[in-house]
């Protein structure tokens, strides 16, 4: 018990474009704590280690093939995820410092490996889940003009006036698209969440980890400030 971290863990679920991302980032900022996301995680993996092949719970898998699957919309097979996250969580304690997750876990598959380690290292008491949750009409909007920029992976709002920019105001890295925001996937993505991530809200709720529905459709500021006020009010 003595060796637990005394950090916050927080982690972000949600369907594709509730702004997990964003959220995530500002939690990391204001609090301190160390933003792993998972997205970045997977295209780093095969951007770095493209030639490689893990072997996972006594399975082989290639990086090659892995990231197929990851632009085919489809989510990436859990054990490969697990294995990518666990890897970076074991780093970030051994640094003594809390995490937010964005978009992780994603199955129940990798809730009931990554979840465990996390109380293990950092206590029950200390996570925090929040579900961000908007209905697939506006999501599908955001995700058709969401853009990020190159250097950081900044999120750029569409606001009225920055539909012209082409370099991020923070970092002044070109912004791009991901890869698999596209029309073409949108569904695939949404029914993956539905079938696979979804179930996780009753995962946490059953392990009694704090879990707080929040509404994904006001500005990202106002949404920020409730989960800001319940970061600082609910003890960990």
């Amino acid at each position: 018990m003595k060796n637990k971290i005394k950090k916050k863990v927080v982690i972000f679920i949600g369907p594709p474009g509730s702004g997990k991302g964003l959220q995530a980032n500002l939690v990391a900022e204001k609090f301190g704590l160390y933003h792993i996301e998972t997205s970045e995680l997977l295209e780093r993996c095969f951007s770095e280690e493209k030639e490689k092949t893990f072997e996972i719970e006594g399975k082989r898998y290639p990086v090659k093939e892995v990231e197929k699957i990851w632009k085919s919309g489809k989510l990436c097979p859990p054990p490969f995820v697990v294995f990518l996250v666990k890897r970076k969580i074991k780093e970030i304690a051994q640094q003594k410092k809390g995490i937010v997750f964005s978009a992780s876990p994603r199955t129940l598959y990798e809730g009931e490996k990554i979840v465990p380690l996390l109380e293990k290292l950092f206590s029950k008491k200390n996570i925090f889940v929040f579900y961000l949750k908007c209905p697939k009409s506006v999501l599908k909007k955001r995700l058709l003009s969401r853009r990020i920029c190159s250097l950081l992976r900044h999120p750029i709002l569409n606001l009225k006036g920055m539909e012209k920019l082409k370099r991020c105001p923070l970092d002044g890295s070109l912004l791009i698209k991901r890869k698999i925001d596209k029309p073409e996937i949108l569904d695939k993505r949404f029914e993956e969440f539905k079938k696979k991530t979804f179930p996780l809200v009753d995962f946490f709720k059953k392990r009694k980890i704090k879990l707080f529905e929040i509404d994904a459709r006001p500005l990202p500021e106002k949404i920020f400030k409730k989960i800001e006020k319940i970061l600082k009010d609910e003890p960990s």
